[in-house]
Formats: structure tokens, C-alpha cells, sequence
């Protein structure tokens, strides 16, 4: 591997960690909830009786949340085994819950079970064909299992639903790269670079593919 090579690892990796970062640190947007009512000390008087309140009672955490808390806090030291315990506990109940597939992708690829990330992302696609980040990461999967043709494809699919998502460029770069495509990889990095400027791995591998093909 070549310390470019290394260098697109490295931050192809990073661009997958900050992803499922926010998808385990639940930051990421939830549809259907428009906003939290909050109250002083969790209570809430009536409408015709001001001067009576009622506590909020306490909302026990699903089974299935709770799970989920478990993978989460697992992932967070690092202890994969646990957390893909947790997570396939999560799926039995829940066979088609997307974060639980999801954060079991993520886990599949960190302990590079790529066999097992490609099935998770197919599920995915399966629920959604349309799940354009799914696309992108079943790519990368079929890429470590060596299915270059797969992996194209994917990679493809994934530019399509979502333009203007610079990290699927930059994703197919880096597999065009590593194909010895250099000249399609080079586009590609270009187009990363146009939708953001501050992927700076993009702006130095078009200065060196620039420089190679001069």
C-alpha cells in the first residue's frame, strides 16, 4: 500500500467515522417530533383547574431502546462484540429497525466483517431503495470483498439519488484509485472538491493525478 493509499484510508475513514458518530450519539434529525414541551419540576396544570398539576409520569425506555443504549455505550469504548451482541438481540425483536441496522452495519465494518456489513446494507436497500447513504456503504463493503463490478455499481447508484453529496464522489474516487482508474478517479476527487472545499485529501489528490498526467 502506498502512503497515498494509506492517506485515502485514513480519511475515507474518517468521513465513515463522523457519519456514524452522529448516528450513535442520536444527534441526527428525528422526522415526526416538531418540538419538546418542557415545564418547572415536570408538571402540568389542568386547563379548567390551574391550581391543580399532575406529574408527568415516567416513560420507561423500550426494549428495544434500551438495546440500543446498550450498542451505543459499547461502541463508545470500542467493544465491538458487545455491541453487535446488543444490536443482533435488537434485531430479533426488530428485524427491520433502520438504526439497529445501521449501527450494526457500522460495527460489521469496523471489525471488518465485510460479508456481514453487505447483508445489513442490503437490508437496508431492501427497506429503501432509495437510502442513498446504504448505497454508498454497500459499495465500500463490496469493494473490501472484491467486487469491483458490485461496488461500481453502488457507488453509481448512490451519486445518482444524491448529487450533491461530495463524500459519494470522494468514495468512488478512492475505489477508482485503488483500481489504477486514475484518470476517472481524478473527476471524481474533482467534483468532491467542487461540492466541498474542505475535503482537503480531495484538493491534494488532484494535484498530484494533475501533476501525473501532465
Amino acid at each position: 500500500m502506498t502512503t497515498f493509499q494509506l492517506l485515502l484510508l485514513i480519511v475515507a475513514g474518517g468521513v465513515f467515522y463522523l457519519f456514524f458518530k452522529q448516528l450513535f450519539s442520536g444527534n441526527h434529525p428525528k422526522r415526526g417530533v416538531d418540538f419538546e414541551a418542557k415545564v418547572a419540576d415536570e408538571q402540568i396544570g389542568g386547563i379548567n383547574r390551574p391550581d391543580k398539576t399532575f406529574s408527568t409520569p415516567t416513560i420507561e425506555p423500550t426494549r428495544i431502546e434500551q438495546l440500543l443504549s446498550m450498542a451505543d455505550e459499547a461502541v463508545e469504548k470500542q467493544d465491538y462484540d458487545e455491541a453487535k451482541k446488543a444490536l443482533g438481540s435488537a434485531l430479533i425483536i426488530e428485524p427491520k429497525n433502520i438504526d439497529a441496522l445501521q449501527k450494526m452495519g457500522y460495527v460489521s465494518m469496523q471489525t471488518k466483517d465485510y460479508t456481514e456489513a453487505k447483508e445489513v446494507f442490503e437490508k437496508l436497500i431492501a427497506i429503501d431503495e432509495n437510502d442513498d447513504m446504504a448505497h454508498d456503504l454497500l459499495a465500500n463493503a463490496l469493494h473490501k470483498l472484491g467486487d469491483e463490478a458490485g461496488a461500481a455499481k453502488h457507488h453509481e447508484k448512490a451519486i445518482t439519488l444524491d448529487a450533491e453529496y461530495a463524500p459519494h464522489h470522494f468514495n468512488y474516487a478512492n475505489t477508482l484509485y485503488d483500481l489504477g482508474r486514475k484518470k476517472e478517479a481524478l473527476v471524481g476527487y474533482k467534483k468532491a472538491y467542487a461540492l466541498d472545499n474542505t475535503l482537503s485529501v480531495a484538493k491534494e489528490m488532484i494535484e498530484k493525478l494533475g501533476a501525473d498526467h501532465e
